[in-house]
């Protein structure tokens, strides 16, 4: 009975996420603004974090709308580990033969 009363739930690389970037300063916006920047994770104008997707950070994003500028991410393939062979500077042939 145990098992059947666990409710499934999400990975959270599974869910989607949101790029949030600032792109206005928060200097002469009030307090309850900048804190709720800085708990985004951005510190300057420019900066972008990917958060997850869920209704508590869409609530604080809502917040700050005219302060920051937001895209939902789609799902990318998988990084591998390391610099891509490309980045080494050898060539095709060289890194296919490692």
């Amino acid at each position: 009975m145990a098992a059947s009363a666990k409710k499934s739930t999400a990975k959270a690389s599974e869910l989607p996420r949101l790029r949030v970037t600032q792109v206005r300063s928060t200097i002469s916006h009030i307090a309850r603004n900048r804190a709720t920047v800085r708990a985004l994770g951005l510190r300057r104008i420019g900066d972008t974090v990917e958060i997850p997707a869920n209704d508590a950070t869409r609530g604080m994003v809502r917040q700050v709308r005219f302060l920051v500028s937001v895209e939902e991410v789609a799902e990318e393939a998988p990084r591998g580990r390391g610099r891509a062979a490309s980045d080494t500077g050898k060539s095709d042939a060289e890194a296919a033969q490692e």
